[in-house]
């Protein structure tokens, strides 16, 4: 059987390319692993310049109406930012739970004429000027055909081994832990955010409409132990409450979904096509989920592909174009991940990390240089006691570029850093329809 395009996987970034393409008249096939999809504990919030990119794929309108919860705040213990009025492109935040996202965009790819099938096993791919896959369903094993195969099937991807990509590492950064609540005292239009610089710590809720909450605690991946499991539940709320949150906000709190934690490191493959095979979302490149990039860049990677498959009949020269561009701005927004590592934890080291786009030093200054700490303020994380108790420790508050003397023990100066910068194919040159917003 032979289609134009085979994606396998069915998640965002699968479901988003099958049903595009499909709707400009090309016949796919989804292969989908899964016959149901399961809480993975990631994946809730499309952040404003994701909001953009799901406008111009056409699907923003069809999530807000399935699943999606418009987030109009960015709230911390100092300030509320209006999204709307200080994002370029006026987008907040689309919160949803992923599973339902899933489901509902796989929904939106068939109806856009693809054919979707699951559970599907992918057993074999061959790359080649007319690639094809070795596929089993009910039992059955057939081969299929395609102009192009794009493996979307996420960070841990069995398509990217067999298609003999090189993946890359960082090493060890962050640990997070996520679990869903019911009920928390929180406005469902805001996004609420505590830093605790002192323990390199950061915990943040996300609304999801329904009264529920995506929940979530990271750290230095060195610090402690894991939370897992529902034995580890009542750690996950202390240690969200040593960050900052307001202990009150779980007295009513149901959980509702697993406890897991997993790495935050990024990872990625350098030039993510080869011989009519591509790599699209976390299969091409797995951003740090601390700073909420992934779901934005699996749409990016969708919207690129797509824009260059359409305007060239070459699909192997355009789907190569997507991956030159891909390395573009991947490198750009890894380096900058890489400067907020760097501005919360000066013990953090990481390398320069893109094999195909080194980044010189005076280019991680220009990336340093568009770090706006826009409102850099010390939380008091802990308590003079004993002897010290009457002791007058300052801690500098930066605001409005003046510093003032406080009162209180803190360890470590930190700052809750908007990270706002302008990228395209050009590396910081010219301005993209919308800003990089990010929590560090």
């Amino acid at each position: 059987m032979s289609y134009d395009l085979l994606v396998i996987g069915g998640g965002i970034a699968g479901a988003t390319l099958a049903g595009v393409m499909a709707r400009e008249g090309a016949k796919v096939l989804v292969a989908e692993r899964t016959s149901t999809f399961s809480d993975r504990v990631r994946g809730e919030a499309l952040i404003p310049w994701g909001v953009e990119e799901a406008r111009r794929l056409g699907i923003y309108q069809h999530l807000a109406d399935t699943c999606g919860t418009t987030v109009r705040w960015w709230s911390t213990p100092q300030n509320r930012r209006d999204l709307f009025a200080t994002t370029p492109s006026g987008n907040g935040f689309l919160d949803f739970y992923h599973p339902t996202m899933q489901q509902s965009l796989l929904d939106f790819a068939a109806a856009s004429g693809a054919d979707v099938q699951r559970p599907v096993d992918v057993i074999q791919v061959v790359p080649g000027e007319i690639p094809s896959a070795l596929i089993r369903s009910g039992g059955v094993e057939r081969t299929v055909f395609a102009r192009l195969i794009v493996a979307a099937d996420g960070r841990a991807s069995r398509m990217r081994t067999i298609g003999g990509f090189a993946l890359q590492r960082d090493p060890p950064c962050t640990v997070i832990a996520g679990v869903l609540h019911r009920n928390l005292a929180i406005a469902d239009d805001a996004v609420e955010v505590f830093l605790n610089p002192g323990q390199q710590e950061l915990a943040i809720f996300f609304p999801l409409g329904a009264n529920r909450f995506r929940s979530y605690f990271a750290r230095r991946h060195d610090r402690r132990v894991r939370l897992s499991g529902a034995a580890d539940v009542y750690a996950f709320v202390q240690c969200c409450v040593a960050s900052g949150a307001p202990a009150e906000w779980f007295d009513a709190a149901e959980v509702i979904g697993p406890l897991a934690s997993y790495d935050g490191a990024d990872s990625w493959v350098p030039h993510p096509y080869c011989n009519g095979i591509g790599l699209i979302g976390d299969a091409a490149a797995a951003s740090d989920p601390t700073y909420g990039c992934g779901l934005a860049l699996s749409l990016r990677d969708v919207r690129v592909l797509r824009d260059h498959l359409l305007a060239d009949d070459d699909w192997r020269r355009a789907a190569d174009a997507y991956a030159e561009e891909h390395d573009r701005y991947y490198s750009d927004i890894h380096e900058v991940h890489d400067c907020g590592v760097r501005c919360s934890s000066t013990s953090v080291r990481r390398p320069i990390r893109h094999a195909n786009a080194p980044c010189p030093r005076p280019a991680r200054i220009r990336a340093a240089s568009r770090i706006s700490l826009a409102s850099a303020r010390t939380r008091l994380t802990t308590r003079p006691s004993g002897a010290d108790s009457s002791a007058k420790i300052s801690a500098v508050r930066s605001s409005g570029g003046h510093a003032v003397q406080r009162p209180g023990e803190v360890r470590r100066l930190g700052a809750l850093v908007r990270i706002r910068v302008r990228w395209t194919r050009s590396r910081w040159h010219r301005p993209a329809p919308d800003d990089v917003f990010l929590p560090v």
